[in-house]
C-alpha cells in the first residue's frame, strides 16, 4: 500500500536524523488511522464507500516553560504534520496535506489534544466531463483542519512510545470554487512516538500570578479573497470586508470583542441576477443590494504571538436572503509587534462555509 512506503521512508529518515541531532527537544510520531466519512450532507451519500484510511506523520517541538505562555498552557508542543488519506472511492481520489499544529496536554500529560490547520491536495476533483460525481471537491487545493485526541505514553521502550485515540479530518475549499460539499472523516488512530533526545529537559515553573489589565483597544481590519456561489460555473469573484471592533483583555490569555462588519460580496451580484432570470418563483427582482452589514461578538485566545479568534454575527442590513442572518467566523491571527496583525479566517453560516478570508489589521 502507498502509505506504508511513506511510513518506512519517514521512519528511516527519522532514525538518521536522530543520530546527528543533540538536544533538539523534539520528537516524531507516526499514526495510522481508519474510520468512516460522516454523512453531514445527504448529497454525498453516493460518495461514501468503504472505510477511509491513511497515515499522519508529525514532527513536534516540546516546550519547557522558557516563556510565560508555555507555562500558562501547560507546556504545549508545536510542530508540522503530513497526512496521506485514501478516501476509498475513485471518484473522491486521494488527499495529501501539510499542516501546522499545536499539542495541548491534560491529566498529567497522558491526554493529548492536537489541532492542525493546513492545505491539502486532491488527486481527482470535480470535472464536468470526466468526474461529474465528485461534488465534494471542486478544486485540487483544499483547506484542511484536523483534530486528534490521544492517550499517550512516551519512552515505553528506550525512546519509543505509543499513543492512540480519535481523529477527525476535514477537507473543504470553502466555496472558492463550486461544488464544495466537503468531506469529514471520523477515525480511530494508533501511533508510535520516537524522542530525538535521550532525556527531556526540566520543566520551568516560575510563573507569577500577577493580574494583567489593559485598556479597551480599537481594531480596524480588512479582509479579502475569492469565492463562488453553489451554482457550478457561475464564476469566481473577489470579496472585500471592512471590520471595526473593540476588544477588552480579560487576562493574559483571552479577550472579548464587539464590532461591525461591512461585506462587499461580488458573487452575490451574479447569484441575484441568475435567480431573477431563472427562478421567477423566488420573487428575486435582480435589483436587490448585494452588500451586507453585520454586528458581532467574539473571543480571542492568545497563544504567544498567535491567537485563535472566534466570532458570532448577525446581519442588521440584509436586503437579499442568503443562508440566513446568523454567521460565524473562526481562524488564526498572527501579531507583528504590538499593533499590526495578519489573519486567516473561515466565515460560514452554520456548517456551510462561505469564504476563506485573508486579512490584515491594526490594534490601537
Amino acid at each position: 500500500m502507498k502509505y506504508w512506503l511513506t511510513v518506512f521512508t519517514f521512519l528511516f529518515g527519522l532514525l538518521l536524523f536522530s543520530q546527528n541531532n543533540n538536544n533538539s527537544n523534539s520528537y516524531l510520531d507516526v499514526n495510522y488511522f481508519s474510520g468512516n466519512i460522516a454523512l453531514h450532507n445527504n448529497d454525498i451519500l453516493h460518495l461514501i464507500k468503504g472505510h477511509p484510511e491513511g497515515v499522519i506523520l508529525s514532527w513536534n517541538k516540546k516546550t519547557f516553560g522558557e516563556e510565560a505562555w508555555q507555562q500558562r498552557f501547560n507546556y504545549p508542543d508545536y510542530g508540522a504534520s503530513f497526512i496521506y488519506q485514501d478516501l476509498k472511492n475513485d471518484v473522491l481520489g486521494e488527499n495529501y496535506g501539510l499542516y501546522a499544529h499545536y499539542n495541548f496536554y491534560f491529566f498529567k500529560r497522558n491526554l493529548m489534544f492536537r489541532i492542525g490547520q493546513g492545505i491539502a491536495y486532491n488527486t481527482n476533483p470535480y470535472d464536468k466531463v470526466d468526474n461529474h460525481k465528485n461534488i465534494a471537491f471542486g478544486s485540487r487545493l483544499l483547506s484542511s483542519t484536523y483534530v486528534m485526541l490521544n492517550y499517550k505514553k512516551e519512552r515505553i521502550f528506550n525512546r519509543f512510545g505509543l499513543q492512540g485515540g480519535l481523529s477527525l479530518v476535514h477537507y473543504s475549499n470553502a466555496n472558492v470554487k463550486a461544488p464544495n460539499t466537503s468531506v469529514n472523516s471520523m477515525t480511530l488512530n494508533l501511533g508510535l512516538t520516537y524522542n530525538l533526545d535521550e532525556e527531556d529537559a526540566e520543566y520551568i515553573d516560575n510563573l507569577s500570578d500577577e493580574k494583567f489589565t489593559e485598556r479597551i483597544k480599537y481594531n480596524i481590519a480588512f479582509r479579502s479573497g475569492i469565492n463562488q456561489s453553489d451554482i457550478i460555473g457561475s464564476g469566481q469573484y473577489p470579496f472585500y470586508i471592512l471590520s471595526a471592533y473593540a476588544d477588552k483583555r480579560l487576562g493574559h490569555v483571552s479577550a472579548i470583542q464587539f464590532g461591525v462588519d461591512v461585506f462587499f460580496s461580488n458573487f452575490l451580484k451574479e447569484l441575484i441576477y441568475y435567480q431573477s432570470v431563472s427562478f421567477p418563483e423566488l420573487d428575486v427582482t435582480g435589483d436587490e443590494d448585494y452588500k451586507r452589514v453585520g454586528l458581532f461578538v467574539g473571543h480571542e485566545l492568545f497563544i504567544n504571538k498567535m491567537s485563535i479568534e472566534s466570532q458570532v454575527g448577525y446581519y442588521v442590513y440584509y436586503p437579499y436572503d442568503f443562508e440566513g442572518r446568523m454567521y460565524l467566523r473562526i481562524g488564526l491571527k498572527r501579531y507583528f509587534g504590538k499593533k499590526l496583525f495578519g489573519a486567516i479566517t473561515l466565515k460560514s453560516h452554520g456548517a456551510k462555509a462561505e469564504a476563506v478570508e485573508f486579512g490584515i489589521g491594526v490594534r490601537l
